[in-house]
């Protein structure tokens, strides 16, 4: 239970069961929304140990719970991930804006900085010519080593703690109250459904991915050419004669025929030094 401050005096609120949360949060962000036109988007979590299914919700979530600062936090928002009190959840490019159920309704805003292009290209030099497509890139069907480059902390594509910038109404004074840990939770429920928003998060496309390695894949199958010798120096070059191919000849009834080839000059010299006198 909350422990909040007013003035000099200190209270616990009255108890508020969850239902009851929910139904006030839904009314409130339903007026919100009026405004906007559009209608809430909210988290379900699956009825499963696990928060995620996928790999790209598996991969979010296990690079949250990487690192300590966050991971000791995050297990309180787990409870409101999975009551349902995360009302509404939005990713735009390198922000997530949710609404959460509490005592109030309480906004929730992460803003996470562009993956630096520098990084982005060292994610691409080590996938080139690795995907095979975008079905196979979005489904997480890759080779172990494109994994490692994904999910690598230091150079892979999943944010770093100082990537995230953390905001919640409510009064709580912590950096990842439990709103804010539900909501990073939800993130990965919401990967699984749209893998596509991870990119759009990490502001890169990821068919420049795709195509950069595929790419790839076909400049190491292509055949090397090279400078072809003409026939006529192979002789010149390599010492040897060719004899040419024998000529097609059509008589007057339409019938072919192959003329033998004239010797060359060289050979019939030789034939006629060699010939008897």
């Amino acid at each position: 239970m909350a422990w909040y401050g007013r003035g000099d005096w200190d209270y616990f609120p009255p108890y508020v069961s969850v239902g009851e949360k929910k139904a006030r949060g839904s009314l409130a962000l339903a007026k919100l929304l009026k405004k906007s036109k559009r209608a809430a988007e909210p988290i379900v979590a699956p009825r499963t140990r696990q928060v995620a299914a996928t790999f790209w919700g598996k991969a979010w979530c296990d690079n949250l719970e990487r690192y300590a600062d966050l991971a000791n936090r995050l297990p309180r928002g787990r409870a409101y991930l999975r009551n349902g009190s995360v009302l509404d959840l939005v990713i735009t490019a390198g922000r997530v804006e949710a609404f959460v159920a509490g005592s109030e309704l309480y906004q929730v805003t992460i803003a996470i900085a562009a993956l630096a292009k520098t990084r982005w290209r060292r994610v691409i030099g080590r996938c080139t010519g690795r995907i095979g497509s975008l079905v196979g890139l979005l489904r997480g069907e890759l080779s172990d080593d494109v994994l490692s480059a994904l999910t690598d902390a230091r150079d892979g594509l999943f944010p770093q703690p100082r990537e995230l910038t953390l905001d919640c109404s409510c009064p709580d004074w912590a950096d990842v109250c439990k709103h804010v840990a539900a909501v990073l939770y939800g993130v990965g429920i919401r990967l699984d459904a749209r893998p596509d928003l991870f990119f759009l998060l990490r502001q890169v496309d990821q068919a420049e991915l795709l195509t950069s390695a595929t790419a790839g894949a076909a400049l190491r199958h292509r055949p090397v050419g090279g400078r072809r010798i003409a026939d006529d120096r192979l002789a010149e070059v390599f010492g040897i004669e060719l004899e040419s191919a024998p000529a097609l000849r059509v008589d007057g009834a339409g019938r072919s025929s192959r003329r033998a080839p004239r010797p060359s000059s060289r050979a019939a010299a030789r034939r006629r030094s060699s010939a008897p006198r």
